[in-house]
């Protein structure tokens, strides 16, 4: 072979062996993270440390005088009323297809869409309810129910009997997840269990209520229009339970774990942006003992949502029950929930003064007893011993479900906990019910119900309530950050209230970043002060522009606080930011190449309300800062040069006068020549006294710019003070320049 060959095929074997080595490198780096992170698995605060452990329980008799009985009052019989129209459909039913001539099919489909709307509305009325006052919410929720089920009175066709019930549904969805919200903020952490267990015997009492009451108003009011006075009649107590939801006091939001966590309560209330929902998504995702509480919830959902329907067309066709008989036998499978939830509530408050991932742990056993009675029920062909087992199995649904309130308000953020119940609602209707119902539906008409219900109950329950037993591990770890973010917003307030003048522009605590499974930041803090320049330094894969993607809003973190002028700005959408004066410029981009030079500015102050003389000044003002482009202000953006291009993607952030000023990448790829232009415009920008942060590979670009500078390596923070202290220290110099760790 020719030697020249050779030494090609030599070097192309060490490129490929180097290649490998860097990647054997990265995987035993990962994998060492990974064993490192199980390792740690349900880590966090000591026992003794976690709010509400430890504590001396409460009774609730006291609990109540401490948060009031008006609160808990309302959302119960809020609770017991809402259960009455769909009760009263049922049980009616007969009335209700005389009077239209409509078929069962009909009449089942026009019910369903209370529950499609439910869910639908859940996550916009929680995402409300997490901006503004939740019991306003409640009120208007009730009202539009209170106007649906009369209107259903009134309906003279099925169409718009569809459309009021669907209505009534819209206003249910507004009250569910903002009920529990209230509930978690409105009583204390040693009560918790239980007014969440009274709340929710609202549920039991109305199904046992609704048919007696339904049932009575209509026998009454006589003939087969009777049904009507009942739908009627059942929205006055509805409008009464509105007003009283108008009335009642707000609880302030997370008050009690910022007494138990912090000794007091923050009484100022800090002016955030609204978490939006796909923050609080994606956040909630990150809640490890949530996620998995709402995964396993979902998966339980494929029997939750078909066993009642199913349980209601086999009385029908097996026992050839009507539909009067079938709601008052469903009504009353509820009757052993009544005895299950004050059990819970006492029992569950117990395990939280013990250990809070006991009571989750409790809530998927639980949800096993479940899926355990209702096969067990289906054994039975006399309808005693069958009702007997549904009864208990709905006695175990409902005593899990009300440890799972305490739970999920344990681990949640209070900013966030009306759609963090909203999801739970979502999970089940729409992940596990919708799903859950085709399945059990097709193997229904093949088999019949007891054989689909046998083969579909227990694996939902059984998978949905490890899924629960297996997320109560990470419920320490959870509570801790809460507990974490909680003492952060104590010492920013002091901060504050201490020298309101020395808040910094932009502050990052304790930020943890992750893209999927992979973290690439770990507790990077930082600051900027009003018209400093940093300087962000470190070597390719740093974790450099993560940190701007986090500043900007380009994406959710794992934890951490970002703040902006004072205000909590973590969940605040990217969109948001930049109204509020977070601009970022990225090295290369930002332009449009098929505009001209003028409309590329134009369509960038296209989101301000500005008159001819305000647009015509600021565009002056960079053209000033960028004579070549007022020369080329007609040519298409496309055509300029790579510096010309980065000196209108400078130019459109600096028209909207931003309060911070990012810049990555500044001189990347561009000639000495251009990059000595744009550098002498920083350096003007900063002498007016304009705020930044600046990455660049060019050490000597950066800290010539910069005030202060910050070296990260692997994600961390490993440095952080002046310009001259950072050139002091050899090492990090040595890394920036060669592109090496500086511990490598």
């Amino acid at each position: 072979m020719d030697p020249r060959n050779e030494a090609v095929v030599s070097d192309s074997q060490s490129g490929v062996t180097q290649a490998a080595d860097l990647v054997s490198v990265v995987l035993a780096e990962e994998a060492g993270r990974r064993v490192a992170q199980r390792s740690q698995q349900g880590a966090g605060l000591d026992l003794s440390q976690l709010p509400g452990v430890g504590t001396e329980p409460m009774t609730l008799r006291e609990a109540l005088g401490e948060g009031g009985t008006g609160l808990v009052s309302v959302l119960f019989l809020l609770a017991v009323v809402d259960e009455f129209p769909r009760v009263a459909a049922l049980v009616l039913a007969p009335d209700i297809q005389k009077t239209f001539g409509i078929s069962d099919t009909t009449l089942l489909g026009i019910i369903g869409l209370v529950g499609v709307a439910l869910v639908l509305s859940t996550l916009p009325a929680a995402a409300l309810g997490d901006r503004f006052r939740r019991t306003l919410i409640v009120s208007i929720g009730t009202f539009i129910v209170a106007t649906g089920v009369l209107l259903a009175g009134l309906s003279p066709n099925p169409f718009l009997l569809a459309v009021c019930m669907t209505l009534g549904g819209i206003g249910v969805g507004c009250r569910l997840p903002n009920s529990s919200s209230l509930l978690a903020d409105g009583y204390p952490l040693q009560s918790r269990a239980r007014i969440f267990a009274l709340e929710g015997g609202g549920r039991p009492v109305g199904q046992l209520l609704g048919p007696l009451v339904a049932g009575g108003i209509a026998a009454i009011a006589g003939g087969g229009e009777g049904w009507r006075w009942a739908f009627s009649l059942l929205a006055v107590p509805l409008v009464f339970l509105a007003i009283a939801s108008l009335l009642t006091r707000e609880p302030q939001r997370g008050q009690y774990e910022q007494q138990a966590v912090l000794g007091e309560k923050l009484d100022t209330v800090e002016k955030s942006p609204p978490v939006p929902l796909s923050a609080a998504f994606a956040r909630l995702r990150k809640v490890r003992s949530f996620y998995f509480l709402a995964v396993g919830i979902g998966v339980l959902g494929f029997a939750l949502v078909s066993v009642p329907g199913l349980i209601s067309l086999m009385l029908e066709q097996e026992y050839k029950y009507g539909a009067s008989t079938r709601g008052w036998m469903l009504a009353v499978a509820w009757s052993g929930s009544l005895i299950a939830l004050p059990l819970a509530g006492k029992y569950g408050e117990r395990l939280l003064a013990r250990d809070p991932a006991l009571i989750l742990r409790l809530a998927g056993l639980l949800l096993l007893g479940y899926g355990t009675f209702v096969v067990l029920a289906l054994r039975f062909h006399n309808i005693a011993l069958l009702l007997g087992g549904y009864t208990i199995a709905n006695a175990f649904q409902s005593a899990a479900f009300v440890l799972t309130g305490p739970a999920v308000a344990s681990v949640v953020p209070y900013k966030m906990r009306s759609q963090a119940f909203a999801l739970i609602g979502l999970y089940i209707f729409l992940m596990g019910g919708f799903f859950g119902n085709l399945l059990a539906g097709s193997m229904s008409d093949a088999w019949g119900e007891r054989t689909a219900l046998t083969v579909v109950v227990p694996p939902a329950a059984l998978i949905g309530g490890l899924f629960i037993v297996y997320g109560s591990r990470f419920m320490r770890q959870d509570i801790s950050l809460v507990v974490e973010e909680l003492r952060e917003e104590q010492a920013e307030r002091n901060r504050l209230a201490d020298n309101p003048a020395d808040i910094p522009v932009l502050q990052v605590r304790n930020l943890d970043y992750s893209y999927g499974p992979v973290q690439v930041l770990f507790a990077v803090d930082l600051e900027v002060r009003r018209g400093e320049t940093l300087a962000l330094l470190g070597t390719n894969g740093a974790g450099k522009s993560t940190v701007l993607r986090a500043v900007a809003g380009l994406g959710v973190v794992d934890r951490g606080v970002v703040r902006f002028q004072g205000r909590d700005v973590t969940y605040a959408t990217a969109e948001y930011r930049f109204a509020d004066g977070i601009v970022m410029v990225r090295g290369g981009q930002g332009i449009f190449p098929g505009l001209t030079v003028m409309e590329n500015l134009e369509l960038s102050l296209t989101t301000l309300k500005l008159d001819a003389a305000q647009f015509q000044v600021r565009t002056e003002r960079v053209f000033n800062l960028f004579p070549v482009l007022k020369e080329r202000k007609n040519q298409r953006a496309g055509d300029l040069s790579g510096g010309q291009r980065q000196m209108l993607a400078l130019a459109k952030a600096l028209v909207h006068d931003p309060e911070l000023l990012i810049i990555d990448e500044l001189s990347l790829g561009l000639a000495p020549v251009v990059v000595q232009q744009l550098i002498e415009v920083v350096e003007h920008l900063r002498a007016q006294g304009q705020t930044m942060i600046i990455v660049e590979q060019s050490m000597n670009i950066a800290l010539n710019l910069a005030d202060h500078a910050i070296y990260m390596e692997k994600g961390r923070v490993q440095f952080e003070g002046s310009a001259s202290e950072l050139l002091a220290r050899d090492d990090l110099a040595q890394a920036v320049f060669l592109g090496m760790g500086a511990h490598s």
